[in-house]
């Protein structure tokens, strides 16, 4: 073999996509001495896209103080890559689940922090931003991003304030003429891999909301405050972004995004794969190797797996994956491009007693792969 590209996603909770990307690097070196290997890891709008868009392309993490999911203040960071042109922010590096800990309530949290960190971006010249929507403790539509962006909320009483999801029915009117002129310049893309609508049964607040903190009561209010909200944004923004697919995305950020900042809601992996020049970086390569925690029917949507693996097909590569576990049905990625899939863990044990191994068995289903292939003349 003399080129493999390695770009995996992280698996949740065991290993990092850059750490994937170095022990199965290491096993290639041993297998295949001289062998070319870029190393491409990779986030799909969730935590971690930052660092994995400076380690695949390079450039400058930037720390800056914003506004948190409580409405305090709190460190959080976005990164420049190599050009200036382009910055990529994270929504849960300042609205984040993690950093609400057990105070979980996505009624009363807000997305305020994400538009300083917007902001920011603009003012130090990004020509365009890629924001990743992933790991939210909000669902205020991203209305508190717009506010800190100059968008203006009223209620009944003629008076501004800054909505969040237990608070979208008292918005009155929405006056958008305000956005800084500097994100008005930008090409704004949301990353998001879902493809929930804003509202209903199959909206942000009924499927996301439980896992932020809501009761069913609060599900069907926090609904009901979309709803208003999404008549609104129809009525003084002429933006119909109720049905749009993703707009449920982050508590219904992909709505506000869209309706507000006018940004292109884009599957993460495809954004990804465009900035990392993957087309080009595989036009040589022998094989792909890439992964993903779980292979499952939301992978088979187009997560980082399928993606990879589409577009991989187009130039006849193979592809490999790495997985934590398959799921049954994970045969159809075969008719997407993936040539094989390869769990790694080799006992039926409970996750809790295979995780401390994940490592060595990550390295042990890599080694294998590759000395199969090597016998196979490669």
């Amino acid at each position: 073999m003399k080129k493999l590209v390695i770009i995996p996603d992280s698996f949740k909770g065991t290993l990092s996509s850059a750490r994937i990307c170095e022990l199965v690097s290491g096993c290639a070196q041993r297998i295949f001495p001289g062998c070319e290997v870029r190393s491409i890891p990779v986030a799909d709008g969730g935590e971690g896209s930052v660092d994995a868009f400076l380690a695949a392309v390079g450039g400058e993490r930037v720390s800056l103080e914003v506004t948190g999911p409580w409405f305090e203040r709190c460190a959080s960071f976005s990164g420049l890559l190599d050009g200036g042109g382009t910055a990529v922010i994270e929504m849960a590096a300042a609205a984040g689940l993690p950093m609400v800990g057990e105070r979980r309530d996505p009624g009363a949290t807000t997305t305020f922090g994400v538009g300083e960190l917007l902001l920011d971006a603009a003012r130090r010249g990004a020509k365009r931003i890629i924001l990743g929507l992933g790991g939210s403790a909000t669902n205020d539509g991203g209305c508190g991003a717009a506010a800190a962006a100059g968008v203006r909320f009223y209620n009944a009483a003629g008076e501004s304030f800054v909505p969040t999801g237990g608070t979208l029915g008292d918005i009155a009117r929405i006056d958008a003429s305000g956005l800084d002129g500097a994100l008005r310049a930008l090409e704004i893309t949301a990353m998001c891999d879902i493809d929930n609508p804003m509202t209903g049964p199959n909206g942000a607040a009924y499927v996301f909301g439980p896992q932020k903190g809501a009761d069913p009561a609060m599900v069907e209010s926090l609904d009901a405050g979309l709803r208003h909200l999404a008549e609104l944004l129809r009525r003084d923004v002429h933006a119909d972004v109720e049905k749009l697919p993703g707009a449920g995305a982050a508590g219904a950020m992909g709505a506000g995004m869209a309706a507000l900042f006018g940004a292109r809601l884009r599957a993460g992996i495809e954004t990804v794969l465009d900035v990392v020049g993957f087309d080009e970086a595989i036009a040589d390569a022998d094989a792909v190797i890439t992964g993903e925690g779980k292979l499952d029917s939301q992978s088979l949507g187009g997560k980082v797996v399928i993606g990879v693996a589409r577009r991989a097909a187009a130039q006849s590569k193979r592809v490999i994956a790495l997985v934590g576990g398959a799921d049954y049905g994970a045969e159809a990625a075969w008719a997407e491009g993936v040539t094989a899939v390869f769990a790694i863990n080799r006992l039926p044990q409970d996750f809790e007693l295979l995780k401390p191994h994940s490592e060595e068995n990550l390295v042990f289903a890599a080694e294998n792969i590759l000395r199969l292939l090597k016998s196979a003349g490669m």
